[in-house]
């Protein structure tokens, strides 16, 4: 069957996990269409006009259109950097405020509303007191590539998609909910100001403080 499916692959631009799984597509069908872009970035004409037997998004900026899902004669499936039961984004910064000691990776069917569809298969791992944003996302990344390669080589191998018991256990995440974990306030104690800063933290994607007024942006801790 490999060498006779059509995959529709959508990712991110300038990711190497993206760029392993796409050349894994590559590697064992000649008929792959790939879009690879950044946020905000428009879906390419060739992607809009496919039609054929798998997409796959993978690390995807784009929610893909119900036109586009229904020609996909085999299946649409997504692999969403998280476990069920943190859906939408910012998934590992409410994870990691939460303080979950538990946290993994999703390959579900897609549905017009973002991560909603029928669960395929979940991958777990655990997170340490010491885990910080950038370890819990270079593990969920690793994580993630994994269960890209046993599902999909599985499809090569003409097998039906597992399918998983586990459901989603909540509405997506927001934007607005996002923003919000990321902004500390003055009536906030110590715990909580802790907690949203080892959550949210990363690189020059910093928390931002509300005081009097304004709005103050956290330099990351190296430059402090």
């Amino acid at each position: 069957m490999s060498k006779d499916i059509s995959i529709l692959f959508l990712g991110k631009a300038d990711d190497p996990y993206c760029a392993a799984g796409l050349d894994f597509c590559r590697q064992n069908t000649p008929n792959v269409t790939w879009c690879l872009g950044t946020w905000g970035a428009p879906l390419s004409d060739e992607a809009k006009a496919w039609e054929g037997d798998l997409i796959i998004s993978y690390l995807s900026r784009w929610v893909v259109p119900k036109y586009l899902l229904e020609r996909a004669k085999l299946a649409a499936i997504n692999f969403h950097p998280a476990s069920p039961d943190y859906p939408g984004i910012g998934c590992n910064n409410f994870a990691l405020y939460d303080e979950v000691d538990e946290y993994g990776v999703t390959c579900h069917h897609m549905a017009p509303k973002v991560d909603t569809g029928g669960i395929i298969k979940v991958l777990r791992f655990p997170v340490f007191p010491a885990d910080d944003v950038a370890s819990v996302l270079a593990r969920t990344y690793a994580y993630q590539l994994v269960l890209f390669y046993d599902v999909v080589s599985g499809i090569f191998k003409g097998e039906p998609l597992p399918v998983s018991d586990e459901t989603w256990t909540r509405t997506p995440f927001t934007r607005q909910e996002f923003n919000e974990l990321m902004t500390i306030t003055p009536d906030m104690d110590d715990e909580e100001i802790a907690r949203r800063v080892r959550a949210t933290s990363f690189g020059e994607w910093q928390p931002s403080v509300k005081l009097g007024g304004y709005t103050f942006k956290l330099k990351p801790a190296d430059e402090r």
